[in-house]
């Protein structure tokens, strides 16, 4: 271990750097600091700062976010995208105001769905302001940087190394301002690329830049091509109207309005010949990448007359609404990138 002291330094630099001004930072609302804590994982804080007074606005408290329906909660996340973390926070919300009190240990925290260690730190120590270590991509890097560590840190027993050393650093004084701090200085100093070791105060401590390593940790494994997968998504149209579907709560883009997505053309088929429907000529295409797979969606135009709306519904289990008010109810930012070719066409 160095022989100065990483946290002494990493306050230092916070007091005079670190961001105080972030709408979660709170002292007495572990309600606030829990919705960032969602929003913010895989999400960078410039975008969660888009929804999260919005969002804290509809449902100020646990008890109003717990009480509410998931028809209620989904238009306030769509776009945010990881859609399993709001259906877990409302569902974790609904717990809490049933118990009556947050969790006031740990483990309590992480019996909750969607709470993992590293979060439930997070919310033992800038939710509760008690002691709590984090172990987010930020402090991974940090770490990993600072140390020179080189191996692969998404490898069990490498992570519960770094998880030791992690503990061994974080501070019993000023633990909730530690652990903005050091989030702080992986999100703005020592960033995935092109890191400011310049401004850095661990720099001439730092065992990765004194190596000349920082552009090189953490390990990274060497990616694997995104498959591309195509469908067919069908805007099935009645005057201003569409028609959508409710998707099921599991699974991509969850409880979120969707238009009917066909990935077998002998489904397309099926439905074509069932509901007596016939595409218009369409070259309409969109492109929307996930972690996983990137979905290129061809435009399949349906008209239909007013008195087919009905049985239509019913077959294809879906609702009418005008793309606007569909917005309002909630799709994922692939619909809303539809509407815009769509409204620029």
């Amino acid at each position: 271990m160095p022989d100065f002291s990483f946290s002494d330094a990493l306050l230092t630099w916070f007091d005079q750097h670190g961001r105080h001004d972030l709408p979660w930072q709170v002292a007495d609302d572990p309600y606030k600091v829990w919705v960032s804590e969602i929003m913010l994982q895989q999400t960078q804080v410039k975008t969660v700062l888009q929804y999260f007074d919005r969002f804290i606005e509809r449902f100020p408290t646990v008890q109003d976010l717990g009480r509410a329906s998931w028809d209620d909660v989904a238009p306030y996340w769509a776009g945010l995208g990881y859609y399993a973390r709001a259906r877990n926070l409302h569902k974790a919300a609904g717990i809490v105001s049933q118990q009556g009190k947050f969790p006031e240990t740990l483990e309590q925290w992480i019996e909750l769905p969607g709470i993992g260690p590293s979060t439930a730190g997070a919310l033992m120590s800038l939710g509760l302001r008690q002691y709590g270590v984090i172990m987010d991509g930020n402090v991974k890097r940090v770490l990993a940087r600072f140390l020179a560590i080189e191996d692969d840190l998404s490898k069990p027993q490498h992570e519960r190394a770094l998880w030791q050393i992690a503990k061994d650093l974080c501070p019993q004084q000023r633990n909730h301002d530690y652990t903005q701090a050091i989030m702080d200085l992986g999100a703005t100093v020592c960033t995935p690329k092109k890191p400011l070791c310049l401004y850095c105060p661990m720099q001439q401590h730092c065992q990765a830049y004194q190596q000349g390593l920082e552009q090189e940790l953490p390990f990274k494994k060497a990616k694997k091509p995104v498959p591309i997968k195509t469908a067919d998504v069908l805007i099935i149209q009645s005057g201003d109207e569409w028609l959508w579907q409710q998707r099921g709560s599991h699974g991509l883009w969850g409880g979120l309005y969707c238009l009917p997505i066909i990935e077998q053309a002998t489904e397309l088929q099926q439905i074509e010949q069932h509901a007596k429907l016939q595409a218009q000529v369409s070259s309409l295409q969109i492109s929307h990448s996930f972690t996983h797979f990137t979905w290129l969606l061809h435009e399949k135009l349906f008209h239909v007359e007013h008195d087919q709306k009905e049985q239509l519904s019913i077959e294809l289990n879906g609702v009418w609404l005008s793309p606007e008010a569909a917005i309002a109810k909630g799709i994922p930012t692939a619909m809303k990138k539809l509407i815009t070719a769509k409204q620029k066409a």
